[in-house]
């Protein structure tokens, strides 16, 4: 969406809620004119970019999420490379940068050394598990979703009703 509709949706919000700008292998002017708005707590990087270029962005303010698209533990070792506050891993797919519904061997997890969410085909059924991989936060989407873009209440009542025990 265009930063003048995210910012009108954005100021409807209450304070409390972060705000997170994704981004899809952008430009770093692109990147700096949103984040130059104020109204970003991160950046989130969900494309090809580079360690070099999420370096560049240190100085714009707002913390920084780099999504790494996962086929094998290489991708997650490579992690290692970028200065990023969270690290996001998301299932890799050659045509999608998110929302596949696609999980990934979470096994390989355990050898990274940060912080990390965990996104990818994360459903009620699989939540618990999820989190049980030491994750900061699971990043969850198509799996609580009726449609595309369209959230399922019940499905969302469900996954809460079965992470509700596991960190508390």
């Amino acid at each position: 969406i265009s930063v003048k509709k995210a910012i009108k949706i954005i100021n409807k919000l209450p304070t409390f809620v972060d705000i997170a700008g994704l981004f899809v292998n952008p430009t770093y002017d692109e990147v700096r004119q949103v984040a130059g708005s104020g109204v970003l707590n991160w950046i989130q990087l969900h494309g090809d970019e580079t360690p070099e270029f999420c370096e560049s962005l240190s100085n714009l303010g707002p913390k920084l999420i780099k999504a790494v698209r996962v086929k094998d533990a290489n991708d997650i070792e490579n992690t290692r490379e970028y200065s990023a506050d969270v690290i996001l891993l998301d299932a890799y797919d050659a045509k999608e940068y998110g929302g596949t519904g696609k999980v990934f061997d979470w096994s390989l997890v355990n050898i990274l050394q940060q912080r990390f969410f965990l996104a990818g085909g994360i459903t009620p059924e699989n939540a618990v598990e999820a989190i049980d991989t030491g994750v900061y936060g699971i990043d969850i989407c198509s799996g609580v979703e009726s449609t595309p873009g369209k959230k399922d209440h019940e499905k969302m009542r469900k996954l809460f009703e079965n992470i509700e025990h596991v960190r508390g």
